[in-house]
């Protein structure tokens, strides 16, 4: 058993951790204020067989703003030697939708500097290596009228040896065997009394596989093809709106490279496959959609009668998932509503279930999503893909 450490601050349901418990990390502290994230964070825990006692020590279920949850982090942590410390502050406030859908492109957000408290935190505990996950907004955000990102290179270089290079820190999780194009701001730190640094980790954060943006370009040198939506989700029972439920027993007919890599050999259970239910209308745009693999647009030009938006302005709220590409951005948006991922097969007539969302993410298929529904696409769209956190794990780990 390994003895190395991790923390992680503002968990959500532990996408991050998932990637750090595969190579061997123990977890000492996830600190986040959403109830069913920190429901689905200790059912993982029991799963990586921590002890009752430890688990409830472990998962701080509050606002890491807050005095009183600070003081439990100081009392779990005491004189404990930390490793690594994860998180990503909540991003909304960096995202471009998130900007474009507030008056004050969400000047007066306070979520905009969350990660003070993430600051707050490093600099208290001093672990060896820091890993902070944010959107690819983050680079261009201007808060207050100023660029934040410098900001934020500028307190974290403090104690640390941080890389501010915008094209070493923006990985796409596609590159680390996720079927799905996520661009993500990784800033890591490494504490300037060690001898090693910043680019030394990101060198050893291995790219596996090349992108469709690649592929075109004729760059795809050694690596491996991308993973699609059909090696994802393509073994999976198929369910029409309304159907499937929360655990059901399943042993896939045929397993790829992918669903072998995420999912046990001997495990016979699915959870968390249930369709939402649609109305007919729905069903009918879901089905000529995914049956041309059209967007809003071209749908207009035939049915006009389906289409209640403006296309020239939500041209993507309608997407279909093609079999043949890696997905698009699981986003939280999800938890409002599946239009963004609309089922390939036309005869499902449906969006996508949480393990769907979640095999796109790269969740393992015994990982239980904890909550209501809705919650639980919230914890997969704001989660950081397993594998890609299984790599960087991996990279520090040959280090310290």
């Amino acid at each position: 058993m390994s003895n190395l450490t991790f923390i992680d601050l503002f968990a959500g349901c532990g996408g991050f951790s998932e990637g750090f418990y595969k190579e061997g990390f123990r977890s000492l502290v996830h600190v986040d204020f959403d109830e069913a994230a920190c429901l689905t964070l200790r059912e993982r825990m029991k799963y990586y067989n921590y002890s009752q006692k430890e688990i409830d020590k472990a998962v701080i279920c509050g606002d890491l703003t807050k005095e009183d949850v600070n003081l439990q982090i100081d009392k779990v942590l005491e004189d404990k030697q930390i490793d690594v410390l994860v998180g990503g502050p909540p991003c909304q406030s960096f995202s471009s939708v998130g900007r474009a859908q507030d008056p004050n492109a969400m000047a007066n957000d306070p979520r905009n500097y969350l990660f003070l408290n993430y600051i707050n935190i490093l600099e208290k505990y001093k672990p060896k290596v820091f890993v902070f996950e944010n959107v690819s907004g983050l680079l261009t955000a201007k808060p207050n009228g100023n660029f934040i990102f410098p900001q934020i290179i500028e307190e974290m270089s403090r104690f640390y040896d941080v890389c501010d290079d915008k094209k070493t820190i923006l990985l796409n999780s596609v590159h680390y065997g996720v079927p799905q194009i996520r661009k993500r701001v990784i800033i890591i730190g490494v504490r300037k009394d060690l001898n090693f640094t910043s680019k030394d980790v990101y060198e050893s954060v291995k790219k596996e596989y090349f992108s469709p943006e690649m592929e075109k370009k004729g760059e795809i040198g050694s690596l491996l093809k991308y993973r699609t939506v059909k090696d994802a989700i393509l073994d999976l029972p198929k369910i029409l709106p309304g159907e499937g439920q929360e655990q059901i027993s399943f042993k896939p007919s045929e397993v790829n490279t992918y669903v072998n890599q995420i999912r046990q050999e001997n495990f016979d259970l699915l959870y968390n496959h249930e369709a939402r239910n649609h109305n007919s209308e729905d069903r009918k745009r879901y089905k000529i959609l995914s049956e041309n693999e059209w967007q809003l647009k071209d749908l207009a030009e035939v049915n006009p009668d389906l289409v209640h938006h403006d296309p020239k302005h939500f041209g993507n709220r309608y997407t279909v998932q093609k079999y043949n590409s890696p997905g698009t951005t699981v986003v939280a948006h999800l938890y409002k509503d599946g239009n963004l991922f609309i089922h390939p097969d036309s005869k499902q007539e449906r969006t996508f279930t949480v393990r769907e969302a979640a095999r796109i993410q790269s969740f393992p298929d015994d990982f239980i999503f904890k909550g209501s529904r809705t919650n639980q696409f919230k914890q997969v769209g704001n989660a950081v893909p397993p594998l890609m956190a299984q790599q960087i794990a991996k990279a520090i780990k040959k280090f310290i």
